[in-house]
């Protein structure tokens, strides 16, 4: 018997489960696959930074009040052993918070409540062994089983890049990130702070009663940073920071290898990469799943936009044919500018912030005074890092 669904969506993450949310009343038959249990993908530690425009894309969603988040007000963005800084506030864009601050498995699990209300079929511990696109379809290979689901569209929202494909742009910014919880005197007071040091920036996020670090340094730093016990390196990270914010413990590190990876273009016949599928960025100033979020709503609004007047329909069935070349190309050329201007915008933050050489330590300080001086600069910074390229919505 041949399965045929319109989309076959990789990755029952928060990416993979949004896409699906979002097209829940397109009419298009939806399934989600997942090599993970339901249980795995809902314990994921990872922390998210959500910016001010993903908080609309999830209240769009119907999800945003059903996961616990930390707000962030203020941003403060300083360089070590350099003048210069500036902070950007909430307040003075009419807002009640510039971005928050979430864990991926409590946003997953919200998700996953959403999308089995809606009634989409999400196959646990299933893994896609095998893509092979046609000229109508793609057919999934589904585990060891020999089971075979023929999809019109195949969203890949889930897995890494590989390295030495010819399709992928890959730049190894020989840094490791550390990331652990930490613990603050005075709390928070719901203020994040952006560091940038010689060997990469270091990145205090408001978290529940203290913060989500992400540490940036060279890997050999990186490996003496982990030997430490907990008390010198909370001296050393202290040292880094500043009397800005005291710290008084500091919980597990773990960590991994920063390179950014991205595909030149996300989509491919009848298929398209979403979220670390299509590209991993560097963590500094927490642009990738914003960016994700961004390809997800504007997948699913190209794809409901066509549904009125499809592009291509199935003669039996008359429905929308998702996978369409000409719809596909649509969706990529909409997001070509924010998707692209995105990496641009990180990459060149890593480049610029983790060199010493002097004139360019002046010209950040310059900078960083500039920003703080120049309102419609800093506007400018802030949305970007809200709405992403297109200041979007």
């Amino acid at each position: 018997m041949r399965t045929v669904v319109d989309l076959l969506v990789v990755g029952a993450g928060p990416v993979g489960l949004a896409l699906a949310l979002a097209l829940k009343d397109s009419g298009l038959d939806i399934v989600l696959a997942d090599a993970r249990t339901r249980e795995a993908v809902a314990a994921d530690p990872r922390d998210l930074a959500l910016a001010h425009g993903s908080r609309l894309t999830l209240q769009r969603l119907g999800v945003w009040d059903a996961f616990p988040k930390t707000a962030i007000e203020h941003i403060h963005i300083s360089q070590q052993g350099g003048l210069g800084r500036t902070l950007i506030d909430a307040d003075d864009h009419g807002l009640p918070a510039l971005g928050y601050v979430a864990s991926a498995g409590t946003l997953a699990d919200a998700l996953r409540s959403a999308v089995d209300a809606a009634g989409i079929t999400v196959l646990d511990e299933t893994e896609i062994t095998h893509l092979a696109p046609g000229a109508d379809d793609v057919i999934a290979s589904l585990g060891t089983s020999g089971t075979l689901l023929h999809a019109r569209l195949v969203a890949c929202a889930e897995g890494s890049l590989r390295t030495g494909d010819a399709s992928v742009v890959e730049h190894d910014y020989r840094q490791h990130a550390l990331i652990a919880h930490v613990e603050v005197a005075g709390g928070h007071r719901h203020t994040a702070f952006e560091r940038f040091t010689s060997e990469g920036p270091v990145a205090l996020l408001p978290r529940g009663d203290g913060y989500a670090l992400v540490h940036v340094a060279r890997p050999d730093t990186a490996d003496a940073l982990l030997a430490l016990d907990d008390a010198t390196y909370l001296a050393r990270l202290q040292a880094h920071l500043g009397g800005r914010v005291r710290l008084t413990g500091v919980g597990p590190r773990l960590r991994y290898p920063l390179v950014l990876r991205y595909r030149r273009s996300a989509i491919g016949e009848r298929t398209v990469w979403l979220g670390n599928a299509a590209q991993t960025l560097h963590p500094v100033a927490g642009q990738g799943f914003n960016l994700a979020l961004r390809d997800v709503w504007a997948l699913a609004e190209t794809l409901r936009q066509a549904g009125t007047a499809p592009l291509r329909a199935d003669a039996a069935a008359g429905r929308l044919d998702p996978g369409a070349p000409a719809l596909l190309q649509r969706y990529a050329a909409s997001r070509e500018l924010d998707r692209l201007g995105t990496i641009r915008f990180t990459d060149t933050l890593v480049r610029v912030f983790s060199n010493e050489l002097a004139p360019l330590r002046h010209a950040r300080g310059a900078a960083l005074f500039a920003l703080d001086a120049v309102s419609p600069l800093r506007n400018f910074i802030a949305r970007r890092m809200m709405f992403g390229a297109r200041a979007w919505p």
